[in-house]
């Protein structure tokens, strides 16, 4: 298991805050440290890294890396999402050279461009595109899914060259369950009114957990939250984040929400909750605790990219308000996402119908006018404070 250097000890809150922010360096110290060793990138949402992990292969989750969009913009359509275009931009730049391969699991069109795109200006580097079903709804959908995890077991073991078996996968999914247990209780205790950690904080534990080993990070995680004591948050209007489904928003954004005089009790973003929701089952034979782990995932936190008839995102939306006692929503739609763009109308009707103030703010990967939203998020504080009983 990796540790810890003496500096990160010192402050493991900045060492995590210093992974998140540039990845690049904890990858290529990591590369120093297992020089036999791969490294994979892997797009969201739902590639199984414990696949990976247990084939001696450091799992990256790509990030995007906020730097702009230069070169890249001749390779995708402006009508593409920043996220999308920062990634051809950085197999355009050559800040693609961090992997060793580029495994998808996932059917967004827009990602599926942005790995042809990888696959063109890396040729160096395998890309494996092995999409999970996505109507989880249909007969059958367990076969299919058991049998592309199969497939992406195998081209795993092709990539790093070497087996991956029960036992390895099962120490890899002890390690993740361990360490997203712990960022999940940090998440579930601000939903219960304990604001010792804020949302940029809280985006870096994610972040730097998307790309380090589970181990290392764990540790570090630890040693954060034995240092920091519970504090009960203020009477500021509790707001939940929505959206942001497979890339970070802005933290400038995160901390303009706050200065704004709200609290963020709660959110579904792919930094954040939507990462650490599901665990995988560890009494189950591993392969089969991987397939149930992505099937289960919708149900825990539904995906607006699955179909599942049963399953509905607003109706998750409103239970999850209702836990943290969260007075608005505002939703974080990046430009161009379609998936979130065809499921907002429902999330916004079943708010109104449950009276619950809301807030859309479109965000783009440059150039965020946050004066602008600043007004805006202001208005929907004082529509909150007015949604609150006089005498309370």
């Amino acid at each position: 298991m990796d540790r810890p250097d003496t500096a990160d000890a010192a402050d493991p809150l900045a060492a995590l805050r210093s992974i998140a922010r540039d990845p690049r360096s904890y990858v290529q110290r990591w590369r120093e440290e297992h020089p036999d060793r791969k490294v994979l990138g892997v797009l969201p949402m739902n590639f199984p890294r414990e696949l990976a992990h247990a084939a001696g292969v450091l799992p990256v989750i790509v990030p995007d890396d906020q730097q702009p969009v230069t070169e890249g913009r001749a390779f995708l359509p402006e009508f593409y999402c920043g996220f999308t275009r920062n990634l051809a931009d950085q197999a355009a730049t050559g800040r693609f050279d961090l992997y060793d391969g580029l495994f998808v699991a996932d059917h967004c069109i827009q990602l599926l461009g942005a790995t042809d795109i990888v696959r063109e200006l890396e040729p160096r580097a395998p890309v494996f595109l092995g999409q999970l079903i996505s109507s989880l709804s249909d007969r059958g959908a367990g076969a299919k899914i058991a049998e592309m995890v199969a497939t992406l077991r195998a081209e795993v073991e092709a990539f790093a060259g070497t087996e991956v078996t029960d036992a390895a996968l099962a120490a890899s999914i002890r390690a993740f369950n361990r360490d997203r247990s712990l960022i999940r209780r940090l998440f579930d205790a601000r939903a219960a009114g304990d604001c010792a950690f804020g949302p940029v904080e809280l985006q870096d534990i994610v972040a730097s957990a998307q790309v380090m080993d589970p181990d290392e990070h764990h540790a570090l995680l630890s040693a954060v939250v034995a240092g920091r004591a519970p504090r009960t948050r203020d009477d500021r209007i509790r707001v939940h984040l929505s959206g942001h489904l497979c890339h970070a928003p802005r933290r400038e954004l995160l901390e303009v929400i706050e200065e704004a005089g709200a609290v963020v009790v709660d959110d579904d973003l792919w930094t954040g909750r939507r990462y650490l929701q599901t665990d995988l089952d560890e009494s189950l034979p591993p392969m089969t605790a991987v397939a149930e782990w992505y099937a289960g995932r919708n149900v825990a936190l539904p995906c607006p990219t699955r179909v599942q008839h049963d399953v509905d995102w607003d109706q998750w939306l409103l239970a999850a308000a209702e836990r943290s006692g969260a007075e608005a929503v505002v939703h974080l739609m990046p430009k161009f996402c379609e998936p979130h763009m065809l499921y907002y109308p429902e999330l916004r009707r079943a708010l109104e119908a449950a009276g619950i103030p809301q807030l859309l703010i479109e965000t783009e990967h440059e150039g965020i006018p946050l004066e602008s939203f600043r007004t805006r998020l202001e208005a929907l504080i004082e529509r909150s404070h007015r949604n609150r009983p006089a005498y309370a």
